[in-house]
């Protein structure tokens, strides 16, 4: 789901990089406050799983890739507003050194894989788990919230492919920049991850929840936070 260079217009890169601009701030001053020594080093291994699972990255028709993230067990292991972080660190680290994305599309990337994604993510985890404290009811939110998570996240990635032909245009008709209408881009987008890119990402939430929920429970945020 890496945006590259030149598939974006202005009044679309530039706003998102405004929003994501507004939450990174956000997220520095909530990890603050959410995050204790103690997991500081918890946030240094996500960012870097996170890095790691994005450079499986495997080309889809439009010009962009799909993947896994880890946005949501990031979320559901340190909180949302960590995972923020957490994975915009990454895509800005993979934009700039090894240039997967495009350095205009980074607010963008940023904006769909470490915004919407991890908040989705979490909140799927907690109205499905309810008050569950274990069994099968949680195994099932684990998975879920990274399904729905990157699903959701592939949806708005296709979503500003599609409108890009309404906004620029040349002379001649043709699109400035990403060429594919939204009855061409949210089908291809959506269907890739909703058949593979997400299960591979449910499944990845899904095991890696298990052995933390069964050996370090306390760093488990989403199990502790009283919010909600």
């Amino acid at each position: 789901m890496h945006i590259p260079d030149g598939y974006l217009s202005p009044q679309t890169y530039l706003p998102l990089y405004g929003a994501s601009l507004v939450f990174w701030s956000i997220a520095l001053k909530k990890m603050k406050n959410e995050l204790s020594v103690k997991h500081i080093p918890y946030l240094a291994m996500s960012a870097a799983f996170s890095f790691l699972i994005m450079m499986f990255n495997v080309p889809i028709p439009g010009g962009t890739t799909g993947h896994a993230v880890g946005a949501g067990i990031i979320a559901i292991l340190l909180g949302p507003w960590t995972a923020v972080i957490a994975v915009s660190v990454s895509l800005i680290i993979q934009a700039i050194v090894f240039g997967d994305g495009g350095i205009t599309a980074i607010g963008a990337n940023c904006f769909n894989m470490a915004v919407v994604m991890p908040f989705v993510s979490y909140w799927v985890f907690r109205l499905i788990r309810g008050k569950a404290a274990g069994g099968v009811r949680l195994s099932v939110a684990a998975f879920l919230s990274g399904y729905v998570g990157l699903l959701v996240s592939a949806i708005l990635t296709g979503f500003e492919f599609g409108i890009q032909p309404l906004l620029a245009t040349g002379p001649d008709g043709r699109p400035l920049y990403a060429p594919y209408p939204l009855s061409v881009a949210l089908p291809v987008m959506a269907l890739e991850h909703l058949l593979l890119f997400s299960i591979v990402e449910g499944v990845v939430t899904l095991l890696l929840f298990r052995y933390f929920a069964k050996h370090e429970p306390d760093l488990v945020y989403a199990l502790a936070a009283k919010e909600g």
